[in-house]
């Protein structure tokens, strides 16, 4: 057993390595990120934004219905001042501007703008982020190279002013598909982003319950924080805020911890849902590194996006109206956003880039990072430990299946394992965002293993072959020693102990026939009998063994026991017995009534006999009972007998359990079977039959003899004179009347072979 782990087990060592080896290289997290995430995200499909996120997208459509240019840059901030009049007066708890006002343009446009965001008093507006080629000089003053300096240009002074708070939203552009973005832009002194401070704004209603947190577990580093949340807003101090937490919570993870259990072991939220999930979600903000992965919710538009004409076109001459939307709690992003990709100018490749080249527009993007710290879901990567023992314990399960199990089988596991393996990733994706491998094991790791465990098969079988010729070569043809047994190491001998099924053939009559004929007709005779049943046997892939007279011994043999060989045997044997009808009903002589029986175990295959004649033959007692339970049919009345050993667990026969026989000259009981055919070709009468035969062995078995003979009796004179059926029939009436010794088993004990 423990030899039989060793290859595969080797195999599934290696698969892992390999895995791990690719994890270690770029082009491994590469794989995953491109191809993996899209993966689990197609079937994850679509998933609903929280409600509590809105997108107004500044579109064609809205510049259409206001009479305004196509180029945002010529649009009257006026228009934003109404916008933000608007979306302020409706309850918005945060508007975020995800567009740029570095330039001034109509001064009175640009103040009243100015005006109507320090009312609304939670405006974020975006800075754009450039990078500067800064020249490199040594001591000397020779240039020694440039490098690159992330500077900030903020919107103009009086707009900059009036902003509760600025912040970059930096994101790549297109060829490179955007599956991540930073929380806090260490290339610009960890300046918080556009999603991170619009978070912290509209949790300030919850900030005093914060603190209390961190209070209650760190009562130093709470003690650094300001109190009055209002006050912060009212100062624009909300990006320090949100840097002076960072602070507090860098190189700390213990302290969110702490502060998560604290939350969930207090009873003070408990009554409050909404409350304890934005503590929740500030906590995992901060406790976070300073990029993370986008959890998209689908293709564009499906977070609820409003178009900024239907939230602007009602302030039209009046000072109020009732909004498309109600606002009224929620963030607010203001963006570009197109439904047509030829009016798309602000567009990012994403994993829900649609096949027409429609991509996610920037305020999108923001708009679901947001969302995504809002629910505390951005997609997660396992650990790196985990992701590495991940793959590695995958690579060793599917190497050692597919190391172990028949080609077939090993393909059957892989899919198997690979479609649970996939539906759990699916699943941890869906409902926790937690990112699984899929491309290294499903891709390649299993491929590897299946189609390594084919080579290493193939060179086994090869080794094995060459192995039993040099052994064999010169008793058998190629095409036999082919069918040997599977698994030698080494065949150092011409003596070899292998599983066999023997099949053993006896003709009736044959002695008065061959006293009756002349020998050159009963050769010929004979010549024809063999050729009509050594065919059977050759089609079905057994040996014939031996011939004796009228008696031809067939075997098939492998390493260990083979189900599939069985089965030849058995199908071998019913073909025998059709091919000996159709020979007596063709042949001009007497008939020759064929008997055949079979067994099957552990068999001497090899030289047998001495001084200078050997004979290539098995050995052994499944011989001599395959001869045994041959000869029990002319009791019986049968043509094809088979122990329970050859039939067990073959589906696809019709056979029927004669009884259990001691055969004379044995020790052990065996349990005899009639083959009586082919499944499909069996008929209602044949199933009617075994199932009465059945219960008169039964009663039989228990003694119940006047039971017993009645059941025999229907049998027999039901179903064409059975001949087992009055075999038991007669035994029954005998021991009617002389009852067996103690104790009894049921055993037919045989006196004669």
């Amino acid at each position: 057993m423990i030899s039989r782990l060793v290859k595969p087990v080797f195999l599934g060592l290696l698969t892992g390595v390999v895995g791990l080896g690719l994890c270690l290289f770029s082009a491994g997290p590469n794989l995953e990120e491109g191809i993996g995430l899209d993966i689990l995200f197609k079937l994850r499909g679509e998933r609903r934004a929280p409600p509590e996120v809105l997108i107004v997208s500044v579109d064609k459509e809205s510049s259409d219905h206001l009479n305004l240019p196509d180029d945002l840059r010529k649009w009257p901030r006026s228009l934003h001042a109404r916008l933000t009049d608007s979306l302020a007066g409706k309850g918005a708890s945060v508007i975020a501007f995800d567009l740029f006002f570095e330039e001034a343009r109509s001064l009175r446009d640009d103040l009243r703008f100015a005006d109507s965001i320090d009312r609304a008093s939670n405006v974020v507006l975006c800075e754009r982020m450039k990078k500067d080629d800064v020249p490199l000089t040594d001591r000397e003053g020779i240039p020694r190279g440039n490098v690159k300096v992330a500077k900030l240009a903020p919107p103009i002074p009086a707009l900059a002013k009036a902003a509760v708070a600025l912040s970059p939203y930096p994101l790549p552009k297109v060829p490179v598909k955007v599956s991540e973005d930073w929380t806090f832009e260490t290339g610009a002194a960890d300046t918080p982003t556009l999603p991170v401070v619009a978070l912290q704004l509209f949790a300030m209603p919850v900030y005093e319950d914060f603190l209390r947190l961190l209070e209650r577990v760190d009562p130093d580093r709470a003690a650094r924080l300001p109190r009055d949340g209002k006050g912060i807003v009212a100062a624009r101090s909300v990006e320090k805020l949100v840097r002076d937490i960072r602070e507090v919570f860098e190189g700390r993870p213990r302290l969110a911890e702490r502060m998560l259990a604290e939350l969930e072991a207090s009873g003070t939220f408990s009554g409050d849902a909404g409350k304890r999930r934005t503590l929740r979600s500030l906590i995992r903000m901060y406790e976070g590194g300073s990029r993370k992965h986008l959890n998209f919710y689908g293709p564009p538009r499906t977070i609820v996006t409003v178009p900024y004409y239907k939230l602007v076109k009602i302030e039209q001459g009046h000072g109020g109206g009732v909004l498309p939307v109600d606002v009224r709690g929620k963030a607010v992003f203001v963006g570009s956003s197109e439904l047509l990709l030829h009016e798309q100018k602000d567009g990012f490749h994403t994993v829900f880039t649609q096949s027409n080249g429609l991509d996610l527009s920037g305020v999108e993007i923001a708009a679901t990072s947001f969302a995504n710290l809002l629910e505390d879901m951005p997609v997660r990567p396992l650990g790196p430990r985990t992701h590495l023992a991940v793959v590695f314990l995958w690579g060793v399960a599917i190497g050692v299946v597919c190391g172990l199990f028949h080609p077939l089988l090993s393909a059957a596991g892989v899919l198997t394992l690979g479609a649970l393996y996939l539906f759990v990733a699916k699943h941890q994706f869906a409902a926790a965002g937690s990112w699984h491998p899929i491309v290294l094991p499903l891709f390649f790791q299993a491929p590897l293993a299946f189609f390594g465990s084919i080579v290493a098969k193939y060179v086994d079988s090869n080794r094995e072959r060459r192995n039993i010729r040099r052994a064999f070569g010169y008793y058998l043809p190629d095409a036999v020693v082919d069918e040997l047994v599977v698994n030698f190491a080494e065949v150092e001998s011409s003596n070899r102990l292998v599983y066999g099924i023997c099949l053993g053939t006896d003709a009736e009559q044959y002695t008065s026939l061959s006293e009756i004929t002349t020998p050159k007709e009963l050769g010929r005779l004979m010549n024809n009998y063999y050729e009509a049943i050594f065919h059977p046997v050759k089609a079905h892939g057994g040996i014939v063994s031996n011939v004796v007279g009228d008696s031809m011994l067939a075997i098939w043999v492998s390493a260990r026991p083979d189900p599939a060989l069985r089965e030849k045997a058995c199908l071998a044997a019913l073909d025998i017995a059709d091919a000996i009808e159709r020979f007596n009903r063709s042949t001009g002589f007497r008939d020759l009534p064929t008997r055949i029986g079979l067994h099957s175990g552990l068999i001497l295959l090899g030289n047998i006999g001495a001084v200078d004649h050997y004979e290539y033959r098995p050995v052994g007692d499944i011989v001599n009972t395959a001869a045994r339970i041959e000869g029990l049919n002319k009791y019986l009345g049968t043509r094809v007998l088979v122990s329970g050993d050859v039939i067990e667990r073959l589906e696809g026969f019709l056979t029927r359990e004669i009884g259990e026989f001691l055969f004379l000259g044995k020790s052990k009981s065996l349990v005899v079977h009639e083959l009586v055919s082919r499944l499909e070709e069996s008929d209602e009468q044949h199933r009617k039959a075994c199932a009465m035969y059945a219960e008169g062995l039964d009663a039989f078995r228990r003694q119940s003899w006047d039971e017993a003979i009645r059941k025999f009796r229907e049998t027999a004179d039901s179903f064409g004179q059975d001949r087992p059926s009055h075999f038991f029939l007669n035994l029954c009436t005998h021991y009617r009347k002389n009852p067996p010794g103690a104790p009894w088993d049921g055993v037919v004990r045989m006196d004669r072979k």
